[in-house]
């Protein structure tokens, strides 16, 4: 995000926050809002979709892809797309206990929405009040 002419990298302040809370990275994948190579202003033309635990570790086999090339469906401008939300559901699903999905920066909350559609709790994040109560009701 840009804040006051300066980019702040949500991603690097999440893995801080979880470093800090003795949890180590599992995933980071990126996720293409644009096609390679196009430029744009005011906001990057890609985003992070992170997995932290404290104890989990991923065999090599549990591997995939790092890049995720479209978002899918958006039910706002600035939304994480639905089909990359699901791919982190079913991550989630298929190799983790876990079955809370916390989302810092939940917008209207389409990752909430999905991680509910596939059985995991939710619980978001969200410095707008109007985005927020948006995020209560959104169906993904």
């Amino acid at each position: 995000m840009k804040r006051e002419g300066r980019w702040v990298d949500k991603g690097f302040l999440v893995q801080l926050g979880a470093e800090a809370a003795g949890a180590h990275l599992l995933f980071n994948k990126v996720v293409c809002r644009a096609p390679a190579g196009t430029v744009t202003f005011g906001r990057p033309a890609y985003a992070h979709l992170m997995a932290f635990s404290r104890a989990l570790r991923l065999e090599p086999a549990q591997s995939s892809a790092d890049v995720i090339p479209r978002l899918g469906e958006m039910p706002w401008a600035r939304a994480m797309g639905v089909e990359a939300c699901e791919v982190t559901a079913k991550f989630l699903a298929a190799h983790t206990a876990c079955r809370t999905v916390i989302d810092p920066f939940c917008g209207m909350g389409t990752m909430l929405a999905v991680a509910n559609r596939f059985g995991l709790d939710a619980i978001g994040v969200e410095i707008s009040p109007k985005r927020a109560a948006r995020a209560r009701i959104l169906d993904a």
